[in-house]
């Protein structure tokens, strides 16, 4: 993976059929996402329960570019082996879900992966502050954690903070949540560069009619470009 800001389009596949994982991952690739953006929940530090190692594992053996694992759980470190193991190429914990997140991006650095860190909404950008040597992304969710479809909270000025906070380091900041072509244009002016979309780009489609995943894609990444 090396470095560029360059917008990428991350699809969650939160929003794909779930009878169909290997063949809409394939889609979504097919038609242009640079990413697949994959929601680990727990059930506990979100109120929803998603896909485990075993999952992930199964997704990767379809996903050609960057897998991208957002890891909704708490604690974090028991499993960040395993979701090396599964074959993630990014893994974000969120600063909220234990008390040593420094020592979690160490570890995941560790286990081969590059390391990304999440804020939920009510996290100030200076929660990462001192973290920033060990990340390669941060997540800006603009939506609570925990379901899919919800509607875009404005984090842009954490998003400027954090861009001014980065400076030239090769860090990545990506929005999740309620991103579409209304918002993406907003958080990509304050600074952000990788973009999660569940509903914006699945809604319509499906692996019979692929092409509308690539419609979606191709508007979002256009009205983020201006």
């Amino acid at each position: 993976m090396s470095f560029d800001r360059s917008i990428k389009i991350a699809p969650s596949i939160l929003s794909a059929d779930f009878a169909d994982f290997g063949r809409e991952i394939r889609a979504i690739e097919d038609q242009g996402a640079d990413w697949v953006h994959v929601d680990v929940m727990d059930g506990h530090f979100v109120p929803n329960l998603t896909f485990g190692p075993p999952a992930v594992k199964a997704f990767r053996a379809h996903v050609k570019t960057v897998m991208d694992v957002h890891l909704m759980i708490a604690p974090v470190d028991p499993y960040i082996d395993a979701y090396a193991a599964a074959g993630a190429d990014v893994l974000t914990a969120h600063v909220e879900a234990g008390p040593h997140i420094h020592r979690t991006l160490q570890a995941i650095r560790g286990a081969g992966m590059k390391a990304g860190v999440a804020l939920n909404p009510g996290t100030p950008a200076e929660a990462v502050a001192h973290l920033l040597d060990l990340t390669d992304l941060v997540c800006v969710m603009t939506v609570n954690p925990g379901f899919g479809g919800q509607k875009f909270i404005d984090m842009t000025a954490k998003v400027r903070a954090l861009r001014a906070m980065i400076g030239d380091r090769p860090v990545h900041i990506q929005i999740d949540g309620g991103v579409d072509v209304t918002t993406a244009p907003l958080v990509v002016a304050a600074g952000a560069d990788v973009l999660v979309a569940g509903s914006a780009v699945f809604k319509g489609g499906s692996v019979a009619r692929p092409e509308v995943y690539g419609a979606n894609i191709a508007a979002i990444r256009a009205a983020a470009r201006g």
